[in-house]
């Protein structure tokens, strides 16, 4: 399911200026594999596996092992373009839990410790708040740098602040199923309603980087039963007896299988952003929803340019906009910019202002400029960076090894086909481009399990607390509303009229009270429930 976190993104951009923005109790999870289905039809969870299963046995001994090794921190490798104060270090687990003494990958860890005081106040330190950004396949070593902005200074005094590298990403036994220089081929096409041809091309590449992911030994180890065990181990490398967590996207999903398996090792959850956790929703569905919620908040971002056309001269209606982004999409398909931004490039770059608000300006100019005959801030903006392929290519492997290892797919491209075509009517912006993202799953040569069925009983959990924005299109609002519904005792914060992917420490004062009080005091709202005003949309930027 293809998300990330707003944070994950104004983290980022604060790193690049030197400093950056989808379950110990018994488990309902299945390592067991089932067998490809097609088409894909609900799927029932498994019986709940003993409590003593060898993957249960093998995480204790990875914790124990873990707890007494701790997490020596140091100065951060260069490739991790870390500044002081962060501090870096490693973790040792298991390649698959069922047998701990086997293979051990390492986990990189980074932390800024809690700083005890913001200004002349003193905080008293918690211990440590573990974030993870999502993806699958996202990158949170940047995230202690979030201390340094006012939004995070209390929550930064009060805690060690530590990110790390899931299984497969960065340094973390990086995977990879294909050249990254054939990954990050531009320009590329992008039809929103595709030929039978261009489907037969896209097959024929779903099913060579499926095979080129088949290369990688323990590919079926990477999924997210074994993220959750790899958090639980973690939190025991800190030194932590209970976990509190910041699961932003698909890191909610981490987050909500970490309940569902070690209810007693929670101390606090926020889930950001939350990825639907119904076990018929893992991953098929969620992304054909997905598809359909980022049409409404492509909607949004017109109707935000067209308020604005004395700026951009683009249309006075979502429609007159939608035209001319499709001028700018078929010249592009006969001539690409630079050489290197075609409509698949417009499409990714475009999509980006469908997650984050942020880049709503930014592009409205690009578009502007490149019809008025300057395309260099359309290609700064959307031409691929080489130095960024080989970061890129992990992070689409590890998001395909997830997601495919994690559930059964449809195993005959006529289901793919029906259900896109289908959608695609109503939804064109992102539906096919989401389909091709997720195609290797189709022809995955590693066995698929059943998913988790995440749900918890009243006094299993401490309070939960769960952000989303009424809008969000990567991870659409009915995820938090099924989260909140099977997590008992969980609160739902909701920012209404809002479509920003990721609101933990964002511009929205509200929200990020909510945020401070469960973080710092554990007081989640009253009746379980809160409503915040949206954040204002931004400001114009000249053409």
């Amino acid at each position: 399911m293809r998300a990330a976190s707003a944070l994950c993104a104004t983290a980022a951009s604060l790193v690049l200026s030197a400093l950056v923005a989808a379950p110990a109790g018994s488990a309902t999870a299945g390592d067991s594999p089932v067998p490809p289905v097609s088409p894909i039809s609900p799927v029932s969870p498994i019986s709940p596996v003993s409590p003593i299963s060898p993957e249960t046995l093998g995480t204790a001994a990875a914790a124990q092992r873990a707890a007494a090794a701790g997490v020596r921190f140091g100065a951060c490798p260069a490739v991790e373009n870390l500044p002081e104060p962060v501090t870096c270090g490693t973790v040792a687990v298991p390649l698959d839990y069922a047998h701990p003494d086997g293979k051990q990958i390492k986990l990189t860890v980074s932390r800024v410790k809690a700083t005890g005081k913001r200004g002349t106040e003193k905080i008293a330190r918690q211990g440590a708040l573990v974030f993870n950004p999502g993806g699958p396949g996202g990158n949170g070593m940047y995230f202690p740098l979030v201390g340094l902005m006012p939004e995070w200074k209390r929550i930064g005094a009060a805690y060690d602040l530590v990110g790390y590298a899931p299984r497969g990403v960065g340094r973390s036994a990086p995977l990879s199923c294909q050249d990254p220089k054939r990954f990050a081929h531009a320009p590329t096409q992008a039809p929103t309603h595709p030929s039978a041809s261009y489907k037969l091309e896209r097959i024929a590449q779903a099913r060579s980087y499926a095979a080129g992911c088949a290369k990688n030994p323990g590919l079926r180890h990477y999924t997210t039963l074994n993220n959750a065990r790899d958090l639980d181990v973690l939190r025991a490398a800190l030194g932590e007896p209970k976990l509190t967590y910041l699961g932003a996207s698909y890191g909610t999903y981490i987050g909500s299988v970490y309940a569902e398996l070690f209810p007693s090792h929670v101390r606090r959850l926020v889930f950001d952003s939350a990825v639907d956790p119904r076990p018929d929703r893992i991953w098929y569905e969620n992304n054909l929803v997905q598809s359909r919620a980022f049409e409404g908040r492509w909607a949004d971002f017109r109707t935000w340019v067209a308020r604005h056309d004395d700026t951009y001269h683009l249309g006075t209606t979502p429609e007159e906009v939608l035209r001319s982004y499709e001028k700018v999409r078929a010249e592009l398909a006969h001539r690409p910019a630079g050489k290197k931004v075609g409509p698949g490039q417009l499409q990714s770059a475009f999509l980006q202002a469908g997650y984050y608000d942020d880049y709503w300006p930014m592009r409205a100019v690009a578009l502007s400029e490149y019809l008025e005959g300057n395309p260099k801030p359309l290609i700064d903006q959307a031409a691929p960076t080489p130095a960024a392929a080989v970061e890129n290519e992990n992070g689409n492997a590890v998001y395909t090894a997830v997601e495919c290892n994690d559930a059964p797919w449809p195993t005959d491209f006529r289901t793919w086909d029906r259900d896109n075509s289908r959608l695609a009517r109503v939804a064109p912006f992102e539906t096919w481009d989401n389909a091709w993202m997720n195609l290797p799953c189709a022809y995955w040569p590693a066995p698929r399990q059943r998913p988790a069925d995440v749900r918890t009983l009243p006094g299993e959990l401490p309070p939960t607390l769960i952000l989303a924005a009424e809008r969000d299109a990567a991870t659409p609002y009915a995820g938090a509303r099924a989260l909140h519904r099977r997590l008992a005792g969980s609160a739902l914060v909701t920012e209404k009229d809002a479509g920003t992917h990721g609101i933990a420490g964002g511009p929205n004062k509200c929200v990020n009270g909510y945020l401070d009080a469960y973080l710092l005091e554990g007081r989640v709202p009253e009746h379980r429930s809160a409503a915040c005003a949206p954040h204002p949309e931004p400001t114009p930027l000249g053409s």
